[in-house]
């Protein structure tokens, strides 16, 4: 996709001719866009961690800023009347171009889903640069389109390309600029929101998201499960019904888009209250709207639930530091037993390649016991790798806990593998344990027995 993009922009400037601005943006588009998929793309091959992407983003951003991508104006599609935005559209600029890569990589959750969503806003975009004679847009954005009907040949479930970050980070800023050089600086608004309303559903989840994790105290970009088309495929949806289900709302959402833009403007704020019904018809249909509509009941309980999340978050800092400690899986296995424990864990089971371990905890018989809930989560090359959970607790929290508990053990597993670039086996032994006592500062590792305390667990091998 970089490839046909470099080539469009290399045939559009040679066969085409603009004007000095027009020529000077789409020299900053070409280049800002590449440097987008660069940091994205270096973030796939080693991960930076989401400070110093973001630092990156800024920087890319505030450069094509200066290079002339501005939003500098605001039209009131009703009076006609712009407000010069000043100081203030540097700031909205900005967070227009990082946003939308973001958001578009945050789409990027199943096959097929970020490359179609993305291929309705090139063929948006193309139309309204054609509209409003912005060359350089409409022949890169046409031609994307053609780009990712070839990607998505591919991509589609079951796919054999992924677009990674570098992808996804690409598009989106791709995107971005395309639909700021479409509103000429803002004063033609429409073209800023009818992209929006092509991204409603993916904005809804990500909105939603984003404030039921800060409500919990969980890191509010920490990557979970409870996304739209996770729980569609909770409900037994396969992996291309749920695409396709997307690809019908955002063409809905996409129809809307046209209008606004059609329109100047003048009709957002109809389409938006039809929008937001079709939210909640949604949710109701797709029983969602517990889910959805949950801050008001998170929020009733969230001291104690922030308490309890932080202490699971600091175990799982703790384990993941153990697994450079450990010179084998049966080892981390133990320290794994701990963190169940003291997350009220009453079972966990793991399966490897060469075999399983299994641990529960004793009944005391003072107490009947809860409905115990059970979870299962496979990961690793070829699902080579699984992880049995059984909690007796009927809350919602007990969901969150086991998310955090699936997602450390996969970490500590790779990591245990890069660091002692072995199979993540029971028997297996690195060889690189006198390197760990060695390090200054650092102790022998020494493995938990393996019966905890009476009364309190038991191993079963």
């Amino acid at each position: 996709m970089v490839v046909s993009f470099l080539v469009i922009s290399a045939a559009a400037s040679f066969w085409f001719s603009v004007d000095g601005a027009q020529a000077q943006a789409s020299r900053v588009v070409v280049c800002s866009a590449t440097a987008m998929f660069l940091l994205g793309f270096w973030d796939d091959l080693e991960p930076l961690g989401a400070k110093n992407k973001l630092a990156g983003q800024i920087l890319i951003a505030l450069l094509a800023w200066c290079g002339g991508i501005h939003i500098e104006a605001f039209k009131n599609p009703f009076s006609g009347m712009i407000y010069p935005l000043g100081s203030f559209g540097c700031v909205l600029t900005v967070f227009w171009l990082i946003a939308l890569p973001n958001l578009i990589n945050l789409v990027d959750g199943m096959d097929g889903l970020a490359g179609g969503i993305v291929l309705m806003l090139m063929g948006l975009l193309s139309y309204a640069g054609w509209a409003g004679s912005a060359v350089f847009a409409t022949l890169c954005a046409a031609g994307m389109v053609g780009a990712l009907i070839g990607f998505l040949r591919y991509n589609f479930p079951p796919a054999r390309i992924f677009m990674g970050d570098g992808g996804a980070y690409f598009l989106g800023f791709l995107v971005a600029e395309l639909s700021i050089i479409n509103s000429h600086k803002g004063t033609i608004v429409a073209a800023l929101l009818a992209p929006l309303f092509v991204l409603a559903l993916p904005i809804a989840d990500a909105s939603l998201a984003i404030l039921r994790r800060g409500v919990k105290g969980l890191p509010v970009f920490r990557p979970d499960r409870r996304h739209i088309h996770h729980r569609l495929l909770e409900m037994g949806y396969t992996p291309r019904r749920v695409v396709l289900t997307f690809y019908f709302v955002s063409i809905v959402f996409l129809a809307f888009g046209l209008v606004v833009f059609l329109s100047e403007g003048r009709w957002t704020p109809v389409l938006f209250g039809v929008g937001c019904l079709v939210f909640i018809v949604s949710a109701l249909s797709f029983s969602f709207s517990r889910e959805w509509f949950s801050v008001g009941r998170v929020l009733g309980n969230s001291i104690e639930m922030r308490e309890t999340i932080h202490y699971a978050l600091t175990l799982s800092r703790w384990l993941e530091m153990e697994a450079g400690r450990c010179d084998s899986l049966e080892n981390l296995w133990s320290d794994f037993k701990f963190l169940a424990m003291k997350l009220n864990f009453s079972r966990v089971k793991l399966s490897l390649p060469d075999g399983q371990k299994e641990w529960q905890r004793e009944k005391n018989g003072q107490f009947p016991p809860a409905q115990p809930r059970h979870f299962r989560r496979e990961f690793g090359e070829n699902n080579c790798m699984a992880l049995e959970l059984e909690i007796e607790a009927e809350d919602r929290l007990s969901l969150t806990l086991c998310d955090i508990t699936c997602e450390v053990w996969q970490k500590v597993a790779a990591r245990w593998e890069t660091i002692n670039q072995a199979p993540a086996t029971f028997k297996v032994r690195a060889h690189s344990l006198d390197l760990h006592r060695n390090r200054k500062g650092n102790r022998p590792y020494v493995p938990l027995p393996q019966d905890w305390a009476p009364g309190i667990g038991r191993s079963i091998s």
